[in-house]
């Protein structure tokens, strides 16, 4: 063990690798990148990351770098929980530290995932309403920000965060909350990080007023601190809002209050067939002025891959070659909403096909929700690598977006089967490709650019589901104007002025190093 590693496992109560085995399994997640980081620190407490951060904030001002990287459960699909650093993992600071039933807010540490704190909450009857994966850690979700499926009815992890603790680069620790003016101009006479930040960031906002007014009526992407817009509301101010899509670039992220809501623990789900898009409007449209949990959208190529690897799905796809299917989910006014969908069952153009959840057919419905992680997974020689994944695209252009995506799907020769959430608009593309190829990250770079520019096209935003991380940003940084990256490099620079926390993600991503760190090896699993 080296003399740094030695020297913070006496600094801290939790660990700190710098051994082969550790590095290594820290050095990939959920994306197609490998990074490997000079050592691993599992802190135990919020005091922990603060000496981590305060010493790596002091060796940087005697111009010795160490960039840091927080990482939750590895769950980041445009690498943005990877670094050549120091790589601070929240997997120790997992505890629900105190609930209140009555007022319906719980208080966690944020390595906390998804999963352990809905089980948690189910003993009460609540939940937070959040469709992402089971393991995703609550600091994870805020960081990234993702539109999950459930965002259309219920509004995604933003709307249930209450307050958050976060340690800043250089150690210093924030509550946030909300100031009004008088208040935030006198937390900006502290002589302190936080102090300069309640200072600063109002002069940045009234600068850049015009341009904060813009991104609040056109941008639809999380590229860069879009959040901006919400920080100043009337006569108060929040720092708040600047830490979701963030991806650890601002703060770290400790402890959450997050406001719960009662489970609603009866569904019910109906399945469309279509021979083309435009069949599947109307059912799409109708399940959406439903007020739906989830409305979703699948190429049937997904599905019938899904049947070729064994998933019993013949009722579902028929002998369907092209078309679509539509999966929607009801929380509320299940029979109502299944009437009424079944309302539409003689209107459906031929060859479509309508199935209602019923006893008889439930155990058909789940394995057809599994189809899209066996699609994922059943390339061998290959691997459906997220490049393209969570992007916007609105309702009304969807046909156009299709259309085109035909064409580059023949100009590309690659399979490009669409898949995601209407009810959200946002969709994912997932070709096959050969991680070991020699030409691989050049034909990644093709399809990513060629892909953005399609989207953009169509008034999308490639990254309207998700923050850039790092390979996004090849094409969403180039996109931005001066004016906005002049913008969110002064926010970055106001909360970390030495750059230390996560440098190479959002503006500071650089496409060479990118590719660089592309993995040779298939086999990585993407449930």
């Amino acid at each position: 063990m080296g003399k740094i590693a030695r020297y913070l496992n006496q600094l801290t109560i939790g660990n700190v690798f710098d051994t082969p085995d550790v590095i290594e399994a820290y050095s990939t997640d959920r994306s197609v990148l490998r990074i490997k980081p000079k050592f691993v620190a599992l802190p135990e407490s919020t005091e922990d990351i603060r000496k981590l951060m305060r010493f790596c904030y002091q060796l940087m001002a005697k111009g010795i770098r160490i960039p840091v990287t927080v990482r939750g459960s590895g769950m980041d699909e445009m690498g943005a929980d990877l670094g050549n650093g120091l790589v601070i993992s929240m997997e120790k600071l997992n505890r629900l530290m105190e609930s209140d039933k009555r007022e319906r807010l719980v208080r966690v540490q944020a390595g906390i995932t998804l999963k352990e704190l809905n089980t948690a909450l189910s003993l009460n009857g609540m939940t937070i309403p959040v469709g992402g994966h089971d393991n995703d850690t609550i600091g994870g979700l805020i960081a990234s920000c993702p539109t999950d499926d459930f965002a259309g009815k219920y509004g995604g992890i933003m709307r249930y965060v209450e307050r958050m603790e976060v340690v800043l680069a250089n150690g210093d620790i924030i509550q946030t909350d909300k100031f009004r003016k008088s208040s935030a101009s006198k937390k900006g006479r502290e002589r302190s990080l936080e102090g300069s930040i309640y200072n600063k960031l109002p002069q940045i906002i009234e600068k850049n007023k015009e341009l904060i007014n813009k991104i609040r009526t056109e941008n639809h992407g999380s590229c860069g601190y879009p959040a901006i817009v919400l920080v100043k509301n009337k006569n108060a101010y929040d720092l708040l809002p600047l830490f979701f899509g963030s991806e650890g670039t601002l703060g770290i992220i400790t402890e959450v209050i997050l406001r719960a809501v009662p489970i609603v623990r009866q569904t019910a789900r109906a399945v469309g067939t279509f021979e083309d898009f435009k069949s599947a409007q109307k059912f799409l449209d109708l399940a959406n002025s439903l007020k739906p949990r989830e409305v979703e959208l699948y190429d049937i190529r997904i599905i019938r891959a899904a049947q070729e690897s064994g998933k019993r799905l013949s009722e579902i796809t028929k002998n369907m070659k092209t078309g679509f299917v539509v999966f929607a989910r009801f929380d509320r006014k299940c029979k109502k909403c299944l009437r009424r969908m079944g309302s539409i069952r003689k209107s459906m153009p031929k060859g479509s096909q309508l199935i209602l959840e019923s006893s008889k057919n439930s155990i058909a419905l789940n394995e057809f929700e599994n189809s899209l992680i066996s699609f994922l997974n059943q390339a061998r020689s290959s691997e459906r690598v997220p490049l393209m994944t969570d992007f916007y695209l609105p309702a009304d252009n969807l046909e156009h977006f299709l259309n085109d995506l035909s064409i580059l799907e023949k100009s590309l020769k690659m399979e490009l089967a669409l898949f995601g959430s209407y009810s959200a608009a946002n969709y994912n593309l997932r070709p096959k490709f050969n991680v070991g190829d020699r030409d691989f990250a050049k034909q990644a770079l093709t399809f990513l650019r060629t892909g953005a520019f399609v989207v953009s096209r169509q008034g999308g935003a490639i990254t309207g589901g998700s923050p850039e991380g790092r390979i996004k940003a090849i094409v969403s940084n180039p996109a931005m104007t001066d004016e906005e990256k002049k913008l969110y490099s002064d926010i970055k620079n106001l909360f970390d002025r030495y750059n230390i926390l996560n440098p190479d993600v959002k503006l500071g991503a650089d496409a060479g190093f990118t590719m660089r760190h592309f993995r040779d090896n298939a086999g990585k699993i993407s449930l």
